[in-house]
């Protein structure tokens, strides 16, 4: 179970909030299905589109079996839009246990993921899970512990970090475990790399303690946060933003100093300008109680110059939410430009809340939850290709489950956005294969990259393989159905 004692420190600054929330406009918040224990608890981690159009997820709790007094091992489950939910795979004690972040869908069609306990997994469509790789197998942690999510980068390669281990003692202080986190790159057959050791340097000014996923920037380089560690804020420090290349060439972009937040949550996105956005889980006010702050939101250039466009808790009572996402996977830029989270705490019931935030920095708080249809969302809601956004809460739905803070929800949030069409690996060379995600395939008249026709295969109503054509350069994919045209919501990047 999340603890926010790990986070707990002792140093925040009031900061100033850069724009003022506004009222929600109209949209449709749906509670699709509740976790009851068997089928699941406590999920922290966002959901991901499947090829057959199915949203796919992990819970830390719950189960059929028991890795802790009272606590189960987790699950992966599938749940269809409509809220049709199936457990697809129970964890136990020898195969890794307690998932928390989201599962990745790589090119290959199978889903990778990992467990706190140390486990890299990779998952059939239909639940058969294989353990490649269990972190901490040595003495001292050397390849490291506590892996966040995965990443899968152009060279086809899985990335990613860990909290702990690493160096054996850098002055980082991560819950008494031994060394300050890696980064790392594992094959899709369980063969490990470890690229980076925190704490490397003295006094941890490389940052320490990273605790949410890589992004692959438009340069090819990846980039993401630790918690702690970097030049301010002593003895731990506030967090860094970093880069780091394929190779293993690590960049310290920006030292977070509590003014313009401190504890750095989840992961980076590179929005489509090309600017990072982010959020701090401290900094900013107290009123929510939290003497390291109550969170904030940030965008920051390629070059590390850092914007703060939000203070959370500056509305009375925290109507705006606090502490915003403390899952792994970070923000997410839906298709009409705006950036998507949620806050663990405040609202207009204290339960959590989902926002949105022009690149500008105008808040709009979307929905506060309720505790009967969820609460205490960890993880930003995913946009899946018929336009509405999927998200889980970690508390809140059946009163009679989890000494009734309830076992958590399955939500939808309609903001009546269109259709789309999305890529499983959103970059490849011309005659490499394609894979995309959408609806209303059936009877497909063509297929385009930046205006080139591309060869195509119709696998089903909701995927689509086609073939990167020669001459096409970086740009969006438009699918020619039946019932009109549809574009991806992002750039698809042609590797030379």
């Amino acid at each position: 179970m999340k603890n926010l004692g790990w986070w707990a420190e002792a140093c925040a600054l009031f900061v100033v909030c850069a724009a003022t929330a506004i009222a929600a406009p109209a949209q449709t918040f749906t509670t699709i299905a509740r976790f009851d224990g068997t089928n699941g608890a406590l999920s922290y981690a966002s959901p991901v589109q499947g090829a057959n159009g199915d949203l796919y997820g992990t819970t830390t709790d719950g189960g059929n079996f028991y890795c802790y007094p009272g606590q189960g091992c987790g699950t992966i489950f599938s749940v269809t839009t409509a809220g049709s939910l199936i457990n697809l795979h129970d964890f136990n004690a020898n195969e890794g246990a307690t998932p928390d972040a989201a599962l990745l869908l790589a090119s290959d069609g199978y889903f990778y993921g990992t467990t706190v306990t140390g486990a890299v997994f990779r998952m059939t469509p239909t639940g058969v899970v294989t353990v490649l790789y269990t972190f901490c197998s040595q003495s001292g942690c050397p390849d490291g512990g506590g892996p966040a999510g995965l990443i899968q980068a152009t060279d086809g390669n899985l990335y990613g970090t860990t909290y702990y281990g690493g160096v054996p003692y850098g002055g980082c202080s991560p819950g008494g475990q031994p060394g300050c986190g890696t980064i790392f790159r594992l094959t899709r057959e369980g063969t490990l790399t470890t690229l980076y050791k925190f704490c490397s340097q003295p006094g941890c000014t490389d940052g320490s303690n990273p605790s949410g996923n890589l992004v692959e920037g438009a340069d090819g380089s990846l980039y993401g946060l630790t918690s702690d560690g970097g030049t301010n804020c002593p003895p731990y420090g506030c967090g860094t933003a970093f880069k780091i290349t394929l190779e293993g060439s690590l960049s310290t972009l920006h030292d977070f100093d509590g003014n313009g937040g401190r504890l750095p949550g989840g992961g980076l996105i590179q929005a489509k300008a090309g600017d990072f956005y982010g959020t701090t889980f401290g900094g900013g006010s107290t009123l929510c109680g939290e003497l390291n702050g109550c969170g904030t939101l940030f965008a920051m250039t390629r070059g590390g110059a850092l914007t703060t466009l939000y203070t959370f808790c500056s509305q009375p009572n925290c109507a705006d939410g606090a502490l915003p996402n403390a899952g792994v996977g970070g923000l997410l830029q839906a298709t009409d430009g705006n950036v998507y989270g949620t806050t663990l705490y405040g609202g207009a019931n204290m339960d959590g809340t989902v926002f949105n935030i022009t690149p500008e920095g105008r808040l709009t708080t979307l929905y506060s939850f309720t505790g009967t249809d969820g609460a205490n969302p960890w993880a930003t809601p995913v946009q899946a290709t018929n336009g509405a956004f999927y998200g889980t809460t970690s508390n809140g739905g059946d009163p009679s489950c989890n000494a009734s803070r309830g076992c958590g929800t399955l939500y939808s949030l309609s903001m009546g956005l269109g259709p789309f069409v999305a890529f499983v690996h959103g970059a490849g060379k011309v005659g490499q294969t394609g894979r995309i995600l959408g609806q209303g395939f059936t009877g497909t008249t063509e297929v385009s990259l930046n205006g080139i026709p591309a060869s195509f295969t119709v696998v089903s109503d909701t995927y689509i393989k086609a073939t990167v054509p020669a001459g096409a350069t970086t740009g969006y994919v438009t699918v020619t159905t039946p019932s009109g045209t549809l574009t991806s919501n992002v750039p698809f990047r042609v590797i030379k």
